[in-house]
């Protein structure tokens, strides 16, 4: 069984096509600039590497152009397109819709319903996967949603202090988000340690950041709530904030509420604070040459992740496992001991020459730390290919959800 696994944006798509007897990687490419006159075509065969001009108008047109490459007589992986099982979506939110669903007109219903939520990730997933499932019908289409891993979450962890008929037919939760890069580093420590009944505090950091509490791998809290713009500053996006803050925001801007919400999760996070950019690599710069507002969005950011770090030792009765993931996680060693500094009472001391050396897979704990402190890169898109090839395995025709708000299969 062969999963084309992709990441939309609204004017690119981005996909790995896996071979899920081997669980190994076949290829990886995509097309920049849809709807352009001239969009840029790579593609990563092996050794082979190609990139090329084309014209793509739509997304389907993007797909079709990389099943091209990929079935090409002189360097392609497959005999032909239908080698491909299913197109497999990293999606983030269905609302009354989670776990692994086959697109159907109804999952697309529900995350229409939560645009207003994920404004930047639902829309451009929509738009494709309607256009997808009506040009190329013969491919069946799986939505793997961001909020499965969490489910686990128990309600003391889920609910806010609102009315309780808000939660229960409105949705309103925290749901968490970036499941399938913490369900990876779940199993993936899991697998390294040799034990299945650890804790792990999994710090998925990158231009979208968020905090996990795993035990026994299962998800017992993670700092992204109802939406992604909560929980750490991220990359544009504002974190936690006081709604209350609203009115007043409103009466000094003379801005809508609408137009509030736009800057919140659009010119907010680091890029608000530093005014620099929405890259770490250039605040780290930045605050380097003397920026003292990129320096200070930078410890903004430490000072987050140390909030729930120290939140989920308390929530997991101490930790055995802190891994960093994510761009920032993996490759911003001044970022890891900034987070680290003065934990040493918590069981949590950093080596700082394999901090500084770090490079892929590897464990950076001094050997008087008690808990392990590792750097893991995440495959976000192997735990999407395996959770569709498993949906297509069990359900090999489709079936529809139950719609209800509680997430459960």
């Amino acid at each position: 069984m062969k999963i084309l696994v992709a990441n939309l944006g609204s004017t690119s798509f981005k996909y790995r096509l896996f071979d899920m007897d081997s669980q190994c990687q076949l290829a990886r490419g995509g097309i920049e600039r849809i709807g352009s006159p001239e969009s840029r075509c790579t593609v990563q065969i092996g050794d082979y590497n190609q990139d090329i001009s084309v014209k793509a108008a739509d997304h389907v047109e993007a797909v079709h152009h990389g099943l091209s490459q990929l079935t090409d007589a002189a360097h392609g992986c497959l005999r032909d397109a239908s080698e491909v099982s299913a197109i497999a979506f990293k999606t983030v939110h269905g609302g009354r819709y989670s776990g692994v669903q086959r697109v159907t007109p109804d999952v697309l219903a529900a995350m229409e319903e939560m645009c207003g939520v994920a404004p930047a990730h639902n829309p451009p997933y929509i738009a494709a996967m309607r256009l997808l499932a009506d040009k190329l019908p013969q491919i069946p289409l799986v939505a793997a949603f961001e909020t499965d891993f969490h489910t686990t979450i128990p309600q003391y962890n889920q609910l806010y202090a609102i009315p309780y008929e808000w939660s229960e037919s409105g949705c309103v939760r925290r749901w968490g988000f970036h499941g399938a890069s913490h369900r990876y580093i779940a199993g993936r420590t899991a697998e390294l340690l040799g034990r299945t009944d650890l804790r792990i505090i999994s710090c998925h950091l990158g231009g979208s950041s968020s905090l996990c509490a795993i035990r026994n791998g299962q998800s017992v809290a993670t700092t992204m709530g109802m939406s992604p713009q909560s929980g750490l500053p991220q990359n544009n996006r504002v974190g936690d904030f006081d709604p209350f803050a609203l009115p007043r925001i409103m009466r000094q801007t003379g801005k809508s509420l609408t137009e509030v919400l736009s800057i919140l999760a659009n010119q907010s996070g680091l890029l608000g604070i530093s005014g620099v950019s929405t890259d770490y690599r250039d605040i780290a710069e930045a605050a380097g040459n003397g920026n003292v507002r990129a320096k200070l969005a930078l410890d903004v950011y430490a000072a987050s992740v140390r909030h729930y770090l120290g939140a989920y030792l308390v929530e997991l009765g101490g930790a055995d496992v802190l891994v960093f993931t994510g761009g920032i996680g993996e490759n911003r060693n001044n970022l890891r001991t900034a987070v680290c500094h003065n934990l040493a009472e918590l069981g949590i001391v950093l080596d700082p020459v394999a901090n500084q050396q770090a490079c892929g897979e590897v464990s950076i704990h001094a050997l008087q730390s008690r808990v392990q402190i590792w750097v893991m890169p995440t495959n976000e898109e192997l735990v999407v290919a395996r959770l569709a090839a498993k949906l297509l395995k069990e359900s090999p025709s489709p079936i529809a959800g139950d719609g209800r708000c509680d997430g459960k299969e």
